[in-house]
């Protein structure tokens, strides 16, 4: 019916052309939605195949990439054995040429049919120079360009020194235009230029012999590159010094006491030999010196920072050890660099203080905690004879000590025994000092350990705890007499060597410029004992009044009462013909003129 009805308006106006007829227009978008709709039906299908395929080929693909990084590989190590190859294949070509020539030179001579005279290939070679159509200059120049070409330098820069002699000094006699000798000139310095270059290059080669490479830096020194010689030698040297240095770090963990000396050996070593070729090619100018003094200080820099890194524990005794080893290895090798004009020592010195001091404080903290644990032990009374001790041959052998005036020696013999001479020198003052705080601070642990004064009294006693305490005469005596020996005789005889030291130097009239607060210069034999004394003086303090106080009021009573003069009926008094003082007096003074 739609139809029929649509072809009776197409009936009703035939003659309007502008109008499009109903069954055109549903025939149109009607067979374009159809194939709109396949095309895209059949791509996203096509698109789905892609995917299928394509994530069905990924592992391949990824193996053959694998496959391709291996061959690659094998192509390089290839590529190695062809350069190989080629540099064989380069000296047999030489040799085939010089061969050649050999038996050129040979059927030259044999042939008889010829009549041509036979002349020397030098011969011929000096008629062309010689010849007036040949132009020298030219002629030299092509030589010369074939040295550089064949990497002949050695060749190359003896045929431009005598060159230079020939032509490149005028007189009033040359004939020659200033033109010319200007080209001349100019042509000579860029075949310097690129002779300059070769030599450079060779000189950076990481495994070129030292004979190779003063032989290249000879070269530079002879064309005028005397600067870019010196930088190229010590840059030769540092890369050779930390190709060294890397390869010993990995062993600074198991030689914990010695790596430091190890290190400084390798590093200043390398040094003094920079410094000595300095002073073979280059002479001792001030320009060479200050930067040959620049390196080393970069260097020296360099193992101060090592020597902190890889150092074990600060606290323990194997970093002690390493570090005074370090100290004396060190200034020994700054002792030798001063013969090439390098003084180093200082700047030493002021990059390892810090380290050393606190290396020192940490260990003297350990052995302080050692001593208060000992003095504050229940069998601090055991007397211990000191028979065969090495604490000086000048103390008596049959000297009895407490077991923790024994554990004091102890200590302070084990640092002794870790420091070297040049410690001393330069720490000596403050390792004094640092003994000094350390008997002071025995003291006041067998203060803690003597009986205190009651709490009435203006001495507090301390609140820390003590595990023993010296009731008996006879212990608290002993405790003392433990404390004086070890200041009167076994500290200063263990420490003498430090003393010795100081007046030896000071006898040979050597000067303490330079040197630290911490120096052994920095501190008197005598104040030190005078230091020594006042912490035994408040021992001695300590325990007389102690002493005399419990003697005065025992059992809460007061023995010392001016009655008793009076009524003359106590036991403290004896009244004879020659009448003495009380019996508390009597210990007052027994006290003060023993103690």
């Amino acid at each position: 019916m739609e139809s029929s009805s649509g072809e009776e308006l197409e009936e009703e106006f035939p003659g309007h052309e502008w109008i499009t007829p109903q069954s055109s227009i549903n025939a149109t978008y009607q067979s374009q939605t159809e194939k709109g709709i396949r095309k895209i039906c059949s791509e996203l299908l096509e698109l789905k195949d892609a995917i299928e395929n394509l994530s069905g080929n990924m592992q391949s693909k990824y193996l053959a990439f694998l496959r391709i990084s291996e061959e690659v590989v094998e192509a390089e190590q290839e590529l190695i054995e062809l350069q190989k190859h080629v540099s064989a294949q380069g000296i047999l070509v030489q040799d085939l040429m010089s061969g050649v020539c050999r038996e050129l030179d040979v059927w030259f001579k044999s042939n008889k049919e010829e009549d041509v005279k036979e002349k020397d290939f030098q011969t011929e070679l000096d008629e062309i120079l010689s010849d007036d159509t040949q132009d020298p200059k030219a002629i030299f120049l092509d030589k010369l360009d074939a040295l550089l070409a064949e990497h002949k330098m050695e060749e190359a820069l003896l045929a431009l020194e005598v060159e230079e002699k020939k032509y490149l000094v005028t007189d009033e006699s040359s004939k020659e235009s200033n033109a010319e000798l200007s080209a001349f000139k100019t042509a000579l310095f860029k075949r310097k230029a690129i002779l300059e270059d070769q030599l450079v290059r060779w000189s950076e080669q990481p495994s070129l012999p030292i004979t190779e490479l003063r032989k290249s830096l000879a070269g530079l020194v002879k064309i005028g590159k005397s600067s870019l010689a010196h930088q190229l030698l010590l840059k030769a040297y540092g890369s050779h010094l930390q190709k060294n240095v890397e390869a010993f770090l990995p062993s600074c963990s198991i030689y914990t006491e010695t790596y430091a000396a190890s290190l400084s050996q390798i590093v200043f070593t390398a040094i003094a030999k920079a410094a000595k070729e300095t002073n073979t090619l280059f002479g001792d100018s001030p320009m060479n010196m200050n930067r040959i003094i620049q390196w080393a200080e970069y260097e020296i820099e360099t193992f101060a920072r090592l020597v902190k890194e890889n150092s074990p524990l600060p606290e323990s005794v194997s970093a002690l050890r390493a570090a005074c080893i370090c100290i004396q290895t060190s200034l020994s090798h700054c002792s030798f660099l001063e013969s090439y004009g390098l003084k180093v020592s200082k700047l030493l010195m002021v990059l390892l203080r810090p380290y050393i001091e606190e290396v020192l404080e940490l260990n003297f903290r350990r052995v302080r905690r050692k001593i208060v644990e000992a003095a504050s032990n229940d069998d601090i009374l055991l007397l211990t004879p000191q028979e065969g001790s090495p604490l000086s041959g000048a103390v008596a052998p049959n000297i009895m000590l407490t077991s923790s005036g024994k554990k004091f020696m102890s200590v302070v013999n084990d640092i002794l025994d870790q420091v070297t001479p040049m410690t001393i020198v330069h720490f000596g003052g403050a390792i004094l000092n640092k003994f000094l705080q350390l008997f002071d601070r025995y003291v006041e642990t067998l203060i803690k350990v003597l009986p205190g004064p009651s709490e009435d009294d203006t001495l507090l006693e301390s609140k820390e705890p003590v595990e023993f305490k010296a009731e008996s005469d006879a212990q608290q005596l002993t405790l003392i007499g433990a404390a004086y020996t070890i200041a009167d005789e076994l500290l200063p005889a263990a420490v003498s060597k430090f003393f010795d030291m100081q007046t030896e130097k000071k006898g040979a009239g050597g000067s303490s410029e330079g040197l630290g607060s911490g120096s052994i210069y920095s501190i008197e034999y005598k104040e030190w004992k005078r230091h020594l004394q006042h912490s035994l003086d408040k021992l001695r303090d300590h325990f007389c009044r102690q002493y005399v106080l419990s003697f005065i009021y025992l059992e809460g009573k007061s023995r010392l009462d001016a009655r008793m003069y009076m009524e003359r009926k106590t036991d403290d008094l004896l009244f004879d013909a020659d009448p003495l003082p009380s019996l508390p007096f009597q210990v007052i003074l027994y006290c003060i003129s023993v103690i």
